[in-house]
């Protein structure tokens, strides 16, 4: 009976932390330092890697971030494998070793594909706003309220903060 007990509590357990969601905020100060780091290597600024994230990934809850830790919906060349209830599941979408590693391909997307190339060259890491409308008007996302989604995520949880960290600030803010 003891056994039976345990093993119970220990299948609701564990159903219950696999059905735990990702909150917005919870996202954000998991990812902050990570695209903080990012838009000190590249330009790109935080706002967007953090916002354009959120917004593609549902906050770390859709199946491509659970699954491949593809936070932006990038296809790749190779057909990807894995396993989804059990289900093998095939798919040309990019599987990442870790959720920096995709963020560091969608800030080279940004600043080395032609199409986006102009925005790290006349934009600064201020201009969260040009940015998102940038990259639609550039050919990222087919919703024309793309931009404006990614923009309300940005505004509600203030990201834009995370674009003027100093840089002797971001060691801070990447062990927090």
């Amino acid at each position: 009976m003891k056994k039976l007990y345990c093993f119970t509590l220990l299948l609701a357990s564990s159903l219950f932390a696999s059905a735990q969601k990702n909150t917005p905020t919870g996202y954000i100060e998991k990812f902050k330092g990570d695209a903080i780091r990012i838009m000190h290597e590249t330009g790109v600024p935080a706002s967007i890697v953090l916002g354009v994230a959120m917004h593609e990934s549902a906050c770390g809850n859709s199946i491509l971030a659970k699954n491949l830790n593809n936070q932006f919906g990038v296809k790749g060349n190779s057909r990807i494998v894995y396993y989804r209830n059990n289900k093998k599941v095939k798919t040309l979408y990019k599987r990442y070793e870790c959720v920096y590693d995709s963020f560091q391909d969608f800030a080279r997307i940004m600043t080395e594909r032609s199409e986006f190339s102009g925005l790290i060259e006349n934009l600064s890491h201020f201009d969260y706003d040009h940015w998102a409308h940038g990259i639609q008007n550039h050919g990222y996302a087919s919703d024309p309220k793309w931009a404006k989604g990614v923009l309300r995520i940005i505004k509600k949880y203030q990201l834009y903060n995370f674009d003027e960290i100093p840089d002797d600030q971001t060691k801070i803010a990447q062990n927090n």
